[in-house]
């Protein structure tokens, strides 16, 4: 009798134990596998199509029949099949994130993406996960109701077949870096407990005042760690750049809605001068950048990114001509270019060095007006600084640099930019 008793609940101890499935869809299922596959709880999260009726759906019939479909064909939407240990990450916390993931009252559509395939639904296979469904559905269209949104459009139905998508769907935006992690949540969320501290919710990110960057960036989102890794981690401008989430800002002005992360945002005053959706490399990083701080429309525009000229002994040429001891630095990196220890007086009407800081620049031959010359380039933001020659005192090289696209900084004040770096 023992033995049996024993062997029963070990039997229904192994039932419980198994894992649960459901599925998602809500738009373009690359998105939606990455925002599920982090949830700790999650065990899988593939791609696929659920809720037609042919078979062997591909991507191809899939998008084919998305605006024609012909009578008695019901097409697939692109769903995301989670499989979860309800006993890590329950079930109704699963359907709140799906609710609040996407736009729930748009119909065949998430975005820009359009057509029967990015309908909202979702796919139980349990009643407890279609009760509470349907229980989250009614609770989430009052909220959205009451921020003026319309009616729900997601189906609730079980998961019949569920089919897996090309193995080039499949961890999609792991494969490629380079893009964004789309953002059609309405922003309506439900109410509950906090998941950090009062204090630090109550931290608002607020205008400095002047030129700033804002990056929105957003948990999980892979564009903007690579962001982060490639360009915010070594950036040193002297234009301020902070990070924040969208739901931290407070007192600005945006241009509309925040349609994706990372979205770079170029802010004066705190209002909206402009923005770019998605990931930049650094060198478009640093040309907007220059657009942004510069004036696109500016003669120091034109020197760094369309390889003009300054006039000979142009103003800032003569503001830096008794500038003292110290380092000039690339105006939209701020990354350290010549210091005057190697400046000499040319007599030509541009600022003349010996050489620049070691690794600070890229070389490259420039074959324009039919001279043969070597151009001279700001190696991190890809600036034209001038040209170098080997017409220098003594049969040294000579770096012919403009002014407009420089800065200086006393070496005292370098030397103290330096250490406090070297301390974080």
């Amino acid at each position: 009798m023992k033995v049996l008793l024993f062997t029963i609940v070990l039997f229904l101890g192994t039932l419980q134990a198994q894992p649960r499935t459901i599925g998602f869809a809500a738009g373009c299922f690359w998105g939606v596998e990455k925002h599920f596959e982090q949830m700790p709880g999650v065990l899988d999260a593939v791609s696929g199509y659920a809720g037609g009726n042919y078979p062997d759906p591909t991507y191809k019939k899939v998008l084919h029949y998305r605006f024609d479909t012909p009578p008695g064909v019901v097409n697939y939407t692109e769903t995301v099949k989670v499989t979860y240990d309800d006993a890590k990450i329950s079930t109704e916390d699963l359907i709140r994130s799906f609710w609040e993931l996407h736009d729930p009252t748009q119909k065949n559509r998430q975005g820009n993406d359009r057509g029967n395939n990015y309908r909202s639904a979702i796919f139980y296979t349990t009643p407890e996960q279609k009760a509470i469904a349907e229980r989250t559905k009614a609770e989430y269209q009052k909220l959205l109701s009451k921020a003026g949104y319309g009616t729900i459009q997601t189906q609730i139905v079980p998961l019949k077949r569920f089919y897996p998508a090309e193995a080039y769907h499949q961890d999609y935006l792991k494969k490629h870096p380079n893009g964004y992690c789309p953002n059609h949540a309405t922003g309506v969320k439900f109410p509950q407990k906090a998941t950090m501290s009062e204090a630090a919710k109550a931290k608002a990110v607020t205008p400095f005042g002047g030129k700033e960057i804002l990056v929105i960036d957003a948990e999980g989102c892979p564009y903007c760690d690579k962001f982060k890794k490639d360009v915010i981690d070594g950036y040193r401008g002297s234009v301020p750049l902070r990070t924040a989430h969208e739901d931290r800002l407070k007192g600005y002005q945006l241009a509309g809605k925040i349609q994706g992360t990372p979205t770079i945002l170029f802010i004066e005053n705190g209002k909206e001068l402009g923005r770019h959706v998605g990931y930049l490399d650094p060198k478009a990083f640093y040309r907007a950048l220059g657009a942004f701080k510069l004036g696109k429309n500016s003669e120091a525009y034109d020197v760094a990114f369309k390889k003009a000229t300054d006039p000979r002994f142009c103003k800032k040429y003569e503001r830096f001509k008794n500038v003292g001891d110290g380092v000039f630095i690339d105006k939209i990196s701020g990354e350290p270019l010549f210091d005057t220890r190697d400046r000499f007086n040319s007599h030509s009407g541009w600022l003349s060095f010996y050489r620049p800081v070691p690794g600070a620049v890229v070389e490259r031959p420039d074959n324009s007006f039919g001279m043969h010359r070597t151009e001279v380039l700001a190696k991190k933001s890809g600036a034209h600084l001038g040209h170098v020659f080997k017409d220098g005192p003594g049969g040294r090289n000579r770096y012919c640099i403009n002014a407009s696209v420089l800065e200086f900084v006393p070496r005292a004040k370098w030397e103290e930019k330096v250490r406090n770096r070297s301390k974080k």
